[in-house]
């Protein structure tokens, strides 16, 4: 047994009969085709890149899916919402069409172990916790690929794809009935996402030819489901679905390829390997997307359900919504790792509640609810048309979401600096058009970020219509009482109503005791999570998180 550190510095100097790629080939290549105009981080160069596509307007794309054997989880959620947001911008924003393919591996030692220990067939359960993860991407609004493929129903074209990598000289078998990739067949064109130079020693197995050396093809054990093969029973490794599958679909070349941090090596690396050792060229996959990994505050570990540290999407769900846990992600770079946190949720929250609390003050405005100092119209039009290229420079440059989102927000500061209200009008002109414009981009733009303001469910909790209905004549009542109750002495509750100016004279005495009621409906009605606000002589209302924040402190 040879130590593996010694035989990766070694690599460049062995010399075989064997077929050996070009080392040309270790060097990313640019490459030819549609300059998107955006630029990206690539794994392979370690840095940003110009997007080039093979094809202009669409960009082939293939994504690591889940290995079902259990539910999915909050760092699942993380990798699989911030892809989701990457592709609405390319989509939405840049015009390109993203053909996206997803694997689901339904068959793994994992899987197999589950169903030994659950007495049920690895075959259902995978179906079971595939079925769960797509409905937890759907409740998400995670956007589902062209196409989801499953390993099991693609071993034929897994068992011809392992026997071409074979036949060009790349793979060898043994008389187990395994079948592995040779990794010095291919010198130092192995290791393009990682420096091996720092890798550790590790012990090899009898039957590799190198340490290196990684499975394409494992005979089948005792109680194991398997396929019949040249070499045997069996069933295919773990790396060579992903390389089989994408090249089924996309063929000899790639435009992006996305992950977890965690699977660069041994994955993907192991992935490029196979496809290029099949396509006999050298380069398969031209920009290698990878997202941070998701961690509980305090811990240093990612959250894995390996590791037993997890919060399932469903549980995550029960108390927070969807569009909090998507502006949990754009507040972050997507190859950045991420905590998870009362703090970090607090944060997304409270951004998510002061986009909502301009739109309803802006519709306040608009809708004559509102009454304001002089607006300065001319700025807070030259304010979104900085913002809007402000983001659309933020995410041309890596997709930066947390920039992007920082330039919103500003939008948002300014056209709160606008609103401030006023107790009676000085018959100024109102500017209600730059605010309708701006609440029309604000909408828009995280629509395109997959945030969707307009979702009743989402900015009023579990409130259905019926229930909005009932708020709003609750509202509309009180409001009548009200100003019955701020009536004076010698003026009809009509005259009142229609005027615009305060009283000017304290309330009926009798009547203190209704005004009084009203305000204590409104402070009641708080911690139900119905916020009221008085605007002289009517009265609006939304709906805000202080429910949930309460049950939460409660819990």
């Amino acid at each position: 047994m040879r130590p593996f550190l010694t035989l990766v510095r070694n690599t460049a100097s062995v010399v075989s009969t064997r077929a050996v790629c070009s080392e040309s080939g270790s060097k990313w290549i640019k490459p030819a085709g549609y300059d998107t105009g955006l630029k990206t981080y690539n794994s392979l160069t370690k840095q940003k890149e110009p997007l080039v596509l093979a094809k202009e307007g669409v960009a082939t794309w293939y994504s690591c899916g889940p290995t079902v054997y259990d539910h999915a989880h909050l760092g699942h959620a993380c990798s699989y919402v911030r892809f989701d947001i990457l592709q609405r911008i390319l989509t939405r924003l840049f015009g390109i069409n993203v053909t996206h393919v997803m694997v689901i591996t339904d068959i793994d030692d994992k899987i197999i172990q589950r169903g030994l220990e659950e007495n049920i067939s690895p075959f259902v359960l995978a179906r079971m916790y595939e079925e769960e993860f797509k409905r937890d991407m759907m409740a998400l609004k995670v956007l589902p690929p062209a196409v989801y493929m499953r390993v099991t129903e693609n071993i034929p074209q897994i068992v011809a794809f392992i026997e071409r990598i074979i036949s060009n000289g790349h793979a060898y078998a043994t008389g187990q009935g395994d079948v592995y990739f040779d990794t010095r067949s291919i010198g130092s064109r192995y290791g393009k996402l990682v420096n091996f130079g720092d890798a550790a020693e590790a012990p090899g197995v009898k039957e590799k030819k190198d340490p290196r050396d990684f499975a394409l093809w494992k005979a089948s054990k005792p109680q194991e489901p398997y396929w019949m093969s040249p070499w045997g029973r069996g069933r295919p490794g773990w790396h060579i679905e992903c390389s089989t599958i994408a090249s089924s679909v996309f063929g000899s070349q790639l435009d992006i390829h996305s992950g977890g941090i965690d699977l660069a090596f041994p994955h993907h690396e192991n992935e490029i390997a196979q496809c290029e050792a099949y396509h006999k060229c050298d380069q398969w996959g031209n920009y290698f997307l990878h997202s941070g990994h998701l961690h509980l505050k305090g811990s240093s570990e990612k959250m894995s359900k390996s590791l037993k540290n997890y919060i399932t999407i469903k549980d995550y769900l029960q108390s927070h919504s969807v569009n909090e846990f998507r502006l949990f992600c754009l507040l972050t770079k997507y190859r950045s790792a991420i905590d998870y946190s009362n703090a970090s949720m607090n944060e997304a929250r409270s951004t998510l509640s002061a986009i909502s609390a301009f739109t309803h003050n802006a519709q306040a405005y608009m809708q004559g609810q509102l009454l304001c100092q002089t607006i300065q119209e001319s700025f807070l039009w030259e304010r979104l048309s900085a913002a809007q290229a402000s983001v659309q420079s933020a995410l041309a440059d890596d997709f930066d979401t947390p920039k992007a989102m920082d330039a919103i927000m500003s939008l948002i500061y300014h056209g709160n600096c606008q609103l401030q209200p006023v107790t009676k009008s000085n018959g100024t002109s109102r500017s209600p058009a730059v605010f309708g414009a701006m609440l029309t981009y604000i909408r828009d733009i995280m629509d395109v970020l997959g945030v969707d303001l307009l979702d009743r469910k989402e900015s009023h909790g579990d409130l259905s219509g019926v229930l909005h209905n009932v708020v709003e004549q609750l509202v509309r009542f009180r409001s009548e009482v009200r100003n019955f109750a701020l009536s004076v002495e010698g003026q009809a509750t009509q005259d009142l109503q229609n005027s615009i100016q305060p009283p000017r004279k304290k309330p009926h005495p009798d009547r203190v005791p209704l005004l009084k009621a009203c305000d204590a409906l409104r402070k009641d009605l708080v911690p139900l999570g119905v916020q009221i606000k008085d605007r002289g002589t009517t009265s609006t209302w939304e709906i805000t998180q202080q429910q949930k924040e309460i049950k939460e402190k409660e819990s």
